[in-house]
């Protein structure tokens, strides 16, 4: 090793050995082929076909079709040193009916996929959940229903039994704080209901299914089985008015501890269970489900994107996506934002991380999603993204301060390996590492993927 060299690892952020490095994403949002091999409709197919849902009517019909261009894909992977990959399997392919026969071809896909990147050196990670219900499931209830969970834990068995023996971390659910209260409160996802009690009863429905699939996981031979939630730090603007501390406390309990709580404790919060009962809700709440949803974990996946300020203010009406929060309203903080409007700021992250450990010791955790949306173009074959890099950077920090401070976190996934179909914001929004040109399937990588290689490839900043 040269002077240079030895001064220069000298000054890396070194990564404990071992630390997983990754990239995410989710079946609708990349793979097209929505009508091929016995696939049937999602809620998404239904959702993005409502006119007004989704930005300019666009829908993932084609989205980056991966499906015909995962062996592209994961290629594209290991040339940039990729160690682990996230990716989601579409129910409507393998259980078109939701509750039904297996349909092999669409087995078959994810097959072909996980041989993909084992052949490549790429770690396949499966989420069995990323929102995309079967919609004849929606029609008889949807998460409202008990039957949906009983039937998601049918599904966990079909693909780990096919799977199992190559997958080694399984997720059951991703974001079910969106599914619930995105998709049944506020109506801004599929499927698109506008109704407070139906999303705590998807609350409680999703959080059984997460119990019941990770039975069903640890049945087939899962490895390590997993959870992902969408957390975050939630901060009074005033840390010293009682009012804004319960405002904060609120709004942690609907974004953190509903979920957290029966899945790391047995127990929903009491707060809110009041929350359940004020809306009429409690009664889907039946004995022996805590129990169930509080089957061990192995890892607790944490998606982070942005903080929560909250503050007190009387009259202000709830907030669609918060039922029960009337008098909560959520100040601008003043930190530059994405292009979707969200603040940046990495001490969120550090911060949770270090929260999780504390409140919730014993349960290793790993950074499933993080990544920030920028206008993206290509010049001369190129896509300069210093904003993209700076986001994840800052991020990167942040997880090893936590690490340092004692939150035991094995991983960390972008997201998302490529530009992709953004839900409510079609292809408006750009996520990804790589540059997807939709009219050709084109992709390119940008600056940041490049620059993320060399972070992998050094396991440090």
């Amino acid at each position: 090793m040269t002077i240079v060299e030895e001064a220069t690892d000298a000054h890396l952020l070194r990564f404990p050995d071992g630390f997983r490095w990754g990239v995410a994403t989710a079946s609708y949002q990349i793979e097209g082929a929505a009508r091929a091999d016995g696939r049937s409709p999602s809620i998404w197919d239904t959702f993005a076909r409502t006119p007004g849902k989704v930005f300019a009517g666009h829908t993932g019909d084609v989205a980056c079709d991966h499906y015909h261009r995962y062996a592209e894909d994961v290629a594209l992977m290991a040339e940039l040193g990729i160690g682990t990959y996230r990716f989601s399997v579409a129910w409507p392919r393998i259980r078109p009916d939701g509750t039904g026969p297996v349909n092999p071809r669409g087995l078959d896909f994810y097959d072909r996929l996980v041989d993909e990147l084992l052949a490549r050196g790429v770690e396949p990670m499966v989420t069995l959940y990323h929102w995309d219900l079967p919609q004849v499931l929606e029609d008889r209830g949807g998460w409202t229903s008990r039957e949906t969970a009983l039937a998601f834990a049918g599904l966990a068995e079909a693909v780990v039994a096919r799977l199992g023996d190559r997958v080694r971390t399984w997720t059951t659910l991703n974001e079910p704080w969106c599914s619930a209260f995105l998709g049944y409160a506020s109506g801004a996802h599929a499927p698109g209901r506008q109704d407070p009690t139906a999303a705590f009863q998807a609350v409680h429905h999703l959080m059984l299914a997460h119990g019941l699939g990770v039975s069903a996981l640890r049945a087939g031979g899962a490895r390590e089985v997993s959870l992902t939630l969408n957390l975050t730090r939630v901060t009074p603007r005033n840390p010293a008015d009682p009012h804004d501390l319960a405002a904060a406390t609120l709004i942690d309990g609907l974004q953190n501890r509903i979920f957290l709580d029966p899945a790391l404790r047995g127990s929903y919060p009491d707060d809110m269970r009041e929350l359940f009962a004020r809306f009429g809700a409690d009664g889907v709440i039946r004995d022996g489900d805590l129990a169930a949803i509080a089957a061990p974990i192995d890892l607790l996946g944490v998606n982070y994107y942005q903080p929560a300020l909250v503050a007190a203010q009387v009259g202000a009406p709830a907030n669609p996506v918060y039922p029960g929060s009337e008098g909560v309203i959520h100040p601008a903080p003043d930190t530059p934002v994405t292009a979707m409007d969200w603040p940046v700021d990495p001490s969120g992250l550090g911060d949770l991380l270090v929260r999780l450990s504390v409140d919730y010791p014993g349960t290793p955790l790993i950074v499933t999603e993080n990544g920030a949306s920028y206008v993206d173009t290509v010049v001369d074959g190129r896509v300069s993204d210093p904003a993209r890099i700076g986001y994840i950077e800052g991020h990167l920090r942040a997880v090893h301060d936590a690490i340092s401070r004692g939150a035991d976190t094995r991983g960390y996934l972008a997201w998302s390996l490529m530009d992709n179909f953004e839900w409510a914001y079609g292809y408006d929004k750009r996520f990804g590492l790589v540059y997807v040109d939709y009219a050709t399937q084109r992709r390119v990588p940008k600056d940041s993927a490049l620059w993320y290689r060399d972070v992998i490839r050094r396991n440090g900043l």
